[in-house]
């Protein structure tokens, strides 16, 4: 596996423009986010006898514990609670939507919004997205913007 330095150092090749850069602020994260709301939109009847409140008991945090001990904290024990706690936001807040809205719809809208947006700023940057070389890179994503705006 990379060091977290060599996974950053990579994906910071086609993330060079301000504009880009700017847009992967905000676009990352909403991308992130939809996610855990589209993974907690996915019947749970299983873990809802196993798991005690709503907020875990549904595949996103399944997913989430997995990708935070198989990935994040291997790569860094900062990254992995910047992680952490950016995941437990969206696991939140996501809950709280689900109450008023069609968690499903609102987070496949802000998923394609957010995509049209990462588009749009390669497309300014002039390089692809770094994951059309390897998928890891959506991991990799949300971790160097925590990293970037929360704490080098």
């Amino acid at each position: 596996m990379r060091t977290l330095q060599q996974w950053f150092d990579s994906y910071a090749v086609s993330h060079q423009n301000p504009t880009n850069i700017s847009i992967h602020y905000i676009c990352v994260p909403a991308i992130f986010f939809s996610v855990v709301g589209l993974f907690m939109s996915i019947p749970s009847g299983v873990l809802n006898s196993i798991l005690p409140h709503p907020i875990i008991a549904n595949w996103a945090f399944v997913l989430l514990v997995l990708t935070m001990v198989l990935f994040y904290f291997r790569l860094s024990v900062k990254v992995g609670i910047q992680m952490l706690l950016f995941s437990t936001f969206c696991l939140v807040l996501n809950y709280v939507i689900a109450q008023y809205v069609s968690l499903v719809y609102f987070s496949l809208a802000l998923f394609i919004v957010a995509w049209i947006g990462q588009f749009y700023g390669h497309k300014v940057e002039g390089q692809k997205p770094s994951f059309i070389n390897d998928l890891q890179f959506l991991l990799v994503g949300p971790a160097w913007v925590m990293y970037k705006l929360f704490g080098k």
